[in-house]
């Protein structure tokens, strides 16, 4: 079975979340990591572990990255790494799977559900091989340990509760 290592140069976990009841607000971990033994031929075979530098959180404002790295929210200081580690993998369609494992945030690891799908393999200019991995799951952020919220007049709060999150990972084959 081959091994594809996740390219953290072109590869990025994402999230968007509701804030204040009104809009989504976007970020990106650029620091992930990871490895993925992929069998096309036989998902069953397949498995996927993925780390992510809680550090590397971007928003694109500095107060609100600050803020997320807080006790508030994902508390980096005492928990630096955002995990995910297959557990079992199955074929939905042609080249789509559904990815079933635990994700760790704050010392938590809960079961999720992954649905992903994979492009190529393609042969670079420079020889290497690489496919393309995308998969998204929604998360309750309650369910990990971040409860932060400050009510709103409306009766609603700052921060929704559902999390969407989206790994684009870039895997090179090795050898």
């Amino acid at each position: 079975m081959a091994k594809w290592i996740i390219d953290p140069d072109h590869s990025v976990a994402s999230f968007v979340i509701r804030h204040m009841m009104v809009a989504n607000v976007r970020g990106q971990f650029n620091r992930i990591s990871g490895a993925i033994h992929f069998d096309p031929d036989d998902m069953t075979n397949s498995s996927v572990e993925v780390i992510i530098d809680a550090s590397g959180i971007y928003t694109g404002i500095q107060k609100r990255d600050d803020h997320l790295r807080s006790p508030d929210f994902l508390d980096v200081e005492s928990y630096p790494q955002i995990t995910f580690k297959s557990t079992h993998i199955e074929t939905t369609r042609e080249n789509r799977f559904r990815v079933n494992g635990n994700l760790s945030i704050r010392g938590i690891s809960r079961p999720v559900t992954l649905d992903a799908e994979y492009k190529g393999p393609e042969k670079s200019p420079y020889g290497e091989t690489s496919m393309g991995f995308t998969a998204t799951t929604h998360i309750n952020r309650g369910d990990y340990g971040m409860t932060w919220n400050v009510l709103l007049e409306s009766g609603g709060v700052m921060v929704g509760k559902e999390v969407l999150i989206i790994l684009d990972a870039e895997a090179d084959l090795t050898e």
